[in-house]
Order: structure tokens, then sequence, then C-alpha cells
């Protein structure tokens, strides 16, 4: 089950990533569960997962059968999440254009 926990603490990550230059989410590494990185997901439960990865600021821009692609216009960032069982089986970060 998804610990709501880790939601908030994801949630908590992403505010503090609001006080980082933009110039230094194009030079580093982005932090996994972040508004950059959206891996920590993989695994969760879809229905419960998504509210957080909307507080993170993204937004589903297509989807293909159980295939989403969520982008974050602020970071530029890129998720392409598979969903089976109930759960994000896959987190892929993409390149910004691939959304």
């Amino acid at each position: 089950m998804f610990n709501m926990k880790i939601l908030a603490g994801l949630v908590a990550v992403a505010a503090l990533g609001a006080c980082v230059e933009e110039d230094e989410f194009a030079s580093s590494t982005p932090a996994v569960g972040s508004s950059a990185d959206l891996s920590s997901f993989e695994g969760a439960k879809a229905g419960q997962a998504e509210m957080g990865i909307q507080n993170l600021g993204y937004e589903a821009v297509r989807s293909q059968g159980l295939t989403t692609w969520w982008f974050n216009r602020s970071t530029g960032a890129c998720a392409r999440i598979v969903t089976s069982n109930g759960r994000y089986s896959e987190v892929d970060m993409l390149p910004a254009g691939d959304c």
C-alpha cells in the first residue's frame, strides 16, 4: 500500500524544490520523487498516487491504453507511466519533447 507519509514527504520535497534556481535543474541530476523525477512512484497504487503526481505540478498530456504521459511545465520534466493491475508498474523519465 502506498504510504501517505511518503506522499506528504514528496509534496514537501517538491515545495523545497521550488526554492532551487531553475538553472540548477538543468545542470544536476533530479532528485527521485521530486517535481523533476517520478521514479519513486513505481509500484504505487495508481488511484492514490495520481494526486501526488498532480501536486508535484504534473498534468496528464496523453494516454494510450494503460500508458499515460505526464508533463511538468515548470520543470520541463516528462514521465511515461504504465499501469498494470491498478499499480504503476513502469515509471520512465523521458526528454520533454516526448510529452
